[in-house]
This record gives structure tokens, C-alpha cells and sequence, in this order.
């Protein structure tokens, strides 16, 4: 790069006025607005005969911290290919709030390149003798703006914690089946015509379907992508990903929309963050750091469904050769020696199964099963524990009503009250104990000892406390005790054959032993048994009502 010709100062100076303006930094946006800086460096050039305006750029919406913005850039050509040799701002804030860039620019670059630099409310030219005074103030001026960029940063970063923590969604946009409320842009809403979808993504997955061809099914059933159902709602959304005419499903678009927990109602944020106010590549936080807010709006998918579809999402379930659905048991079928998945091996028009570790190097039994001895064994256990759960839930209902459940909730409340007047009790002795230190009735080591022996005192009552509220909300909750978990095996009550669906919502896994022996873990076993456990404690007069 060739340094100018220094032209003599009596020659007209071709200049350009730069005007900045961004809320992210704080900007004043009336006082500053591109209008109003434009307009006064107008004026001021008015009254200069030496310049001359020749160009104008402005960066609307752009942060001073950051020098990639697109008019700051050609207004740097235009200044290395001889288009101007002045620039004008309103302030040195305009030009940047980086105190290392603009001091670059001002120290370097713009004497380099012969270009004379004004900023007007500064009083600044360089075409004046430069003082000491000037040597001093500018780059402190600069230092200023670059601390202030960085207060508004840091005053910024902690209202969007704020607003996370209370549940407040401060995402640009809503993720496919939802949509930001109209009277309050913070809350996400369910978008009526989007959910569904969202919905029916998640049965086809629990019914088998790997993400490919769920993709293909939304495709030929030509439901639009979210990039494009988003473009349709009025959103100008851009991505380099865009590369089609139309945008369609993809196997990523839909494993994004099945891994993603806000459809359950939980609002997640803050994920990525920033090093610093100068350095915008984003970086992943620890999960520990993440802003997480449970019910912060309506779930279209329960949890339950979302925990079922992540444990698929982690089983090796292969589609069948030119399929577009997983077997029956794909996933669920292990050996019950070495815990190793068993592997399906077609034979005659059925199949049958075997252990993966046998078959790889002769290392465990092969514990050769047919698929329909499985089938029939699941089939069986599974009708059967529907039935159970159909009675132990028409006799939980029973009980909810009962007195025994008021009483117990009055025997609660009681404990609980006298667990606070304890707490308030050992409080008051806290209090009395640092009077009679201050008094000099009790000596400090006296003192020391005895607040311990109220600390222990005081934190033990706390946690029985809580453990006492904790049991009072278990009782008054409307899911206790007719568990959520019963309406798994309620909706298939009338179940006449096995399906894939059916399998993986009321099955965990099935184990393979010599001899054909299978042991079936049902999914939640252990609510059951604690359920079961709950009835079989209570006495029999209170179920001769219900059998009457």
C-alpha cells in the first residue's frame, strides 16, 4: 500500500460524514439518531470552505465494539482508493467504543493514509496543530467510550439474566409450534396450526419411524418446513442452509424439533454466551449455567413422551432394508448374560434373535430366541399389567375421596405448626444468647459453644420442615395418588394385539436367558409396586365400601 502525496493544507478536502447509531450500545436514540447526526455535520461543513461532502455512510443498528460493519468498511476502501482524504463524525464515540481499534484508526491508519479526521463535539481536527493537550484527552476520550460500551454490556448481560430467570422468552423467535403472545412478547404460546405437527413428529417416533422418514412423510404430505411455514407468517428469516427454492423437512430439522425440551413446557436459556463484550463468536456454557424454568408455558408433548423419544433416540434401533419403521423390538431385546443388545436374524418368513457378543466372537451362549415366542411372552405380560393398573387405579380414585386422606393431610398440618414454633423457639434462644454475650452475663467461649449446639438445633428443625411440606404436597397434589404414569397403560386397555407404539410406552427392556427364559421390565414397575404397596397397607374396611 502506497502512502499519499501530503497535499498542502490550502487544497479542498473531499470528505465524508460518518453517522453510527445502536441501542446495544446505549446510544441515546433521539439525541443520536442518524438524522440528527447527518444534519449537524452538514451544518458544521456549511461553514467550512475547505470541505467538501462527498460521501455519506451510516451504520444503523451496529455496535461501536465491532468493526465489521458494512458502511465503516467501503467508507475504508473508498479511503484507500483516494475517493475521500476527510472524515466526520458527530463524536469519537460514532466511530467506534473500541479503545485499542480506534485508537488504530486515529494513531495509525488515518495519518498513514493522509486522511484528515474531525469530530465535531470533540473540537477535534488533526489538520490543527495537535497539542499535548490533544495527545492526552483524545485517547482518554476513547478509553471512556470503550468503558462505558462495556458497563452498558454488563448492565445488559445481567437484565437478560433476570428476565430468564423469571421465564420471560428473550429468543429473536419461537420454536416451531409456538409463537410469541401478541400482548406480551415474552410469553410463548401454543400455535394452533404448527402443534400439531409437532405431535405427530413425536407419535410417529414412539410408532418407529427413524427421522428420515419422518421427513419424507411431512414431504410428500406437503407440510411446510419450519423455515418456511416461518417466512409464511411474515418472518424474513435467512439462512445459508437455504440453498432450494423451497425449503424442505430433514432428518436434522426433525431430530432438532424431538430433542428439543420446550414442547414439555420448560423454558431453557442462556446456553451460549459471549467472552466478552469485544468478541462476538458464541461459546457453549456449562450445563450448571444454563437458566432453566420448568412450566413457563402449555406443553404440547408431556414429559413423559419427551423422556420416552430421548431413550429411543440413544437405542440402537436400524430400520429394516427399504423400510421406513424400526421392528417391533428394536431396542428393547438384550442378553441377559452380558447385557449386550441381541441382533434379528430372518429365517423362513419370521425371524429369530440372538445374542450380538455370540455372534461377533463365540464369547457368550447364543441365546437363539424366536421373534414369536417374544411376541407372545410380551403380549401376555403386558394385557396382563394393564388389567392390574385398571384396578389399582379405580381403587386409588376411591381413596382420594376418603376421610383417611383429609385426616392424614389435618395430622401433617398439625406437625407442621409445631415444627415452625420449634423453629421460632430456637430462634428466640438464638437472640437471648447474643444479648447475654453483649451484657457480659456469658462468656465467649461459653457463647461460641451454645450458638453452635442452636445452629445444629435450628438447621435439623429446618429440614424437617421442608420434609413435612414436601409429604403435605404429595397428599394435596392432583396427580397423587392417581399417578400420571397409570394413563400409559389406561389408553391401551383395549390393546388386542402388540404394536411398536404399545412396546416401547409400557416396556423398558426384555433380557434373553438360556432355556428361553425372558425376564420383561415394564416401564414404571416401580410406581406400580410402590402404588400396590400403599393399597395392600391400608385396612380392609375401607375397600367394603368400594366393593358394595
Amino acid at each position: 500500500m502506497q502512502k499519499p502525496a501530503i497535499l498542502p493544507e490550502s487544497k479542498i478536502w473531499i470528505a465524508g460524514d460518518y453517522s453510527r447509531l445502536s441501542r446495544e450500545d446505549g446510544d441515546k436514540e433521539e439525541s443520536d439518531s442518524i438524522s440528527n447526526q447527518k444534519q449537524l455535520i452538514r451544518s458544521y461543513a456549511a461553514n467550512m470552505p475547505d470541505i467538501q461532502l462527498a460521501e455519506s455512510y451510516e451504520d444503523d443498528g451496529y455496535s461501536g465494539v465491532n468493526f465489521e460493519r458494512p458502511s465503516f468498511k467501503k467508507m475504508i476502501e473508498d479511503i484507500k482508493a483516494g475517493k475521500i482524504n476527510c472524515v466526520i463524525v458527530k463524536d469519537l464515540s460514532r466511530l467506534g467504543r473500541n479503545y485499542l481499534e480506534t485508537g488504530k484508526l486515529l494513531e495509525r491508519f488515518f495519518p498513514f493514509m493522509g486522511v484528515r479526521f474531525i469530530s465535531i463535539n470533540d473540537s477535534y481536527d488533526t489538520l490543527s496543530n495537535n497539542t499535548q493537550n490533544d495527545n492526552l484527552i483524545i485517547p482518554f476520550k476513547n478509553l471512556i467510550n470503550d468503558a462505558y460500551c462495556a458497563d452498558i454490556s454488563k448492565k445488559i448481560r445481567s437484565q437478560f439474566d433476570v428476565r430468564r430467570k423469571n421465564g420471560e422468552f428473550i429468543g429473536a423467535f419461537a420454536a416451531y409450534g409456538y409463537a410469541k403472545d401478541p400482548d406480551q412478547k415474552n410469553q410463548l404460546v401454543i400455535d394452533e396450526e404448527a402443534a400439531p405437527v409437532v405431535r405427530d413428529i413425536y407419535a410417529w417416533k414412539i410408532a418407529g419411524m427413524n427421522q428420515q422418514g419422518i421427513a419424507d412423510k411431512l414431504n410428500n404430505l406437503c407440510i411446510p418446513s419450519p423455515l418456511e411455514y416461518r417466512n409464511s407468517c411474515g418472518s424474513k428469516f435467512a439462512t445459508v442452509f437455504n440453498t432450494n427454492t423451497r425449503a424442505k423437512w430433514t432428518p436434522v430439522a426433525v431430530g432438532r424439533i424431538l430433542k428439543n425440551e420446550v414442547y414439555t413446557g420448560a423454558l431453557i436459556q442462556g446456553i451460549t454466551t459471549s467472552p466478552n463484550y469485544k468478541v462476538k463468536q458464541r461459546v457453549i456454557k456449562p450445563e450448571c449455567e444454563w437458566v432453566r424454568v420448568e412450566k413457563a408455558h402449555e406443553a404440547i408433548i408431556s414429559p413423559e413422551d419427551f423422556k420416552l423419544v430421548a431413550q429411543l433416540l440413544k437405542k440402537d434401533t436400524r430400520i429394516s432394508p427399504g423400510g421406513k419403521e424400526v421392528y417391533l423390538f428394536a431396542g428393547l431385546l438384550y442378553c441377559g448374560d452380558c447385557k449386550r443388545p441381541l441382533v434379528r436374524k430372518p429365517v423362513r418368513g419370521s425371524a429369530n434373535y440372538v445374542c450380538s457378543t455370540y455372534k461377533k466372537d463365540k464369547s457368550c451362549n447364543s441365546h437363539t430366541i424366536s421373534e414369536k415366542t417374544i411376541y407372545d411372552a410380551a403380549f401376555s405380560v403386558v394385557a396382563h399389567h394393564i388389567r392390574r393398573c385398571a384396578e389399582i387405579e379405580r381403587l386409588m380414585a376411591f381413596i382420594e375421596d376418603m376421610p383417611l386422606r383429609r385426616a392424614e393431610s389435618l395430622k401433617l398440618q398439625k406437625q407442621i405448626n409445631l415444627k415452625r414454633a420449634e423453629i421460632e423457639k430456637i430462634s428466640n434462644r438464638k437472640d437471648r444468647l447474643y444479648e447475654d454475650y453483649v451484657d457480659g452475663v456469658l462468656g465467649k467461649e461459653d457463647y461460641v459453644r451454645y450458638k453452635a449446639a442452636f445452629d445444629l438445633q435450628f438447621a435439623e428443625a429446618n429440614n424437617g420442615l421442608g420434609a413435612l411440606e414436601s409429604e403435605l404436597s404429595r397428599i394435596a397434589s392432583d396427580d397423587d395418588p392417581a399417578a400420571a404414569w397409570i394413563e400409559y397403560f389406561k389408553k391401551h386397555h383395549e390393546m388386542e394385539r402388540l404394536t411398536r407404539t404399545t412396546a416401547v410406552e409400557l416396556i423398558e427392556r426384555i433380557e434373553v436367558y438360556n432355556g428361553k427364559r425372558l425376564e420383561i421390565k415394564l416401564r414404571y414397575y416401580d410406581e406400580f409396586e410402590t402404588a400396590a404397596a400403599y393399597l395392600n397397607s391400608m385396612p380392609e374396611r375401607y375397600f367394603e365400601r368400594s366393593a358394595g
